[in-house]
């Protein structure tokens, strides 16, 4: 009687079990295509930046072509980007480098800031601010592009490296929410004594709350910085493309392709540049995942 009842339950955890392992190896082939998907034009751009094929011309081939692997490698491609005269990617390397740095000084100052203010000061208009930032924070930030672009014009700073850090770091403070859910885990007593000691917001701030969120630290220092260095849109409001010696390197690779003075040929060169462009991204993700991890991880689950 007992294996009558056993063998149902026995039949059922089988079918069970059977399922969980089919599921696993769907979910894992579906990875594993959409990988493949993500993989092809990463590699593509790899191969057109070391790839070495010439014309009749002389000249090296360029976005046509009729295999997807080159017939020649090397590093052609690279030095003859920062040897044109024409595109000066060196100098949009540094412009964009100077941006970014001084972005993510201000933006990770003005971001941790407002999130002690949040996590740790209560005040009437608390709730009120909380629920304002969220709402603008669905919003994307290019909606306010003409309308930052005529303030700028206004007051003379269209075209310049300073309004491009200006407009990267003055709204960085509206985007408090993750950092303040990892402020919220430090406790309240070891700020409530530190004010009974008769330490200001500004020595709690930066004696007891920031030795403690290393991980929110880098995490918003590499978002600050990740911001100005990929983007585009901005870039080429403020900036313009008559300023070439001002330009980033996201317009201005985008102008090789695109430009009054783009020209097919130079595929190859756009493609090595944008190899130098994402190795810094790269090493940086790579060098500081654990941190960016436990941040995000930390503040989202918190806040």
């Amino acid at each position: 009687m007992m294996k009558t009842q056993e063998q149902p339950k026995r039949i059922k955890y089988a079918s069970i079990r059977r399922g969980k392992i089919l599921a696993s190896v769907f979910g894992h082939l579906t990875l594993t295509i959409l990988a493949i998907i993500w993989i092809i034009p990463i590699l593509w751009i790899v191969l057109q930046a070391f790839r070495v094929e010439h014309n009749d011309l002389g000249q090296i081939t360029g976005i046509v072509v009729g295999h997807y692997f080159p017939k020649g490698y090397g590093f052609d491609n690279f030095i003859n980007l920062f040897k044109n005269p024409i595109f000066e990617f060196g100098r949009w390397w540094l412009n964009t480098l100077f941006v970014a740095v001084f972005t993510f000084i201000f933006s990770t100052l003005f971001t941790l800031s407002v999130a002690y203010v949040m996590s740790k000061l209560h005040f009437k208009s608390r709730k009120t601010f909380m629920s304002a930032s969220m709402i603008l924070g669905l919003f994307p930030g290019f909606m306010s592009m003409i309308a930052i672009y005529y303030i700028l014009k206004a007051v003379g700073l269209t075209g310049s490296l300073f309004a491009l850090i200006l407009v990267y770091s003055a709204g960085a403070g509206l985007g408090f929410h993750v950092a303040k859910g990892f402020f919220d885990i430090v406790p309240n007593a070891l700020v409530e004594s530190a004010r009974l000691d008769g330490c200001t917001n500004a020595g709690i701030l930066f004696k007891i709350i920031l030795p403690l969120s290393k991980p929110i630290i880098v995490y918003t220092a590499l978002t600050s910085f990740l911001g100005p260095w990929m983007d585009f849109i901005f870039a080429k409001t403020i900036i313009g493309e008559t300023n070439r010696s001002s330009l980033t390197i996201a317009f201005g690779l985008y102008s090789m392709i695109y430009g009054e003075q783009a020209n097919s040929n130079l595929f190859t060169q756009f493609a090595a540049g944008s190899i130098i462009v994402a190795l810094p991204i790269v090493i940086l993700f790579l060098s500081m995942q654990k941190y960016y991890v436990e941040g995000v991880t930390a503040g989202s689950v918190k806040g």
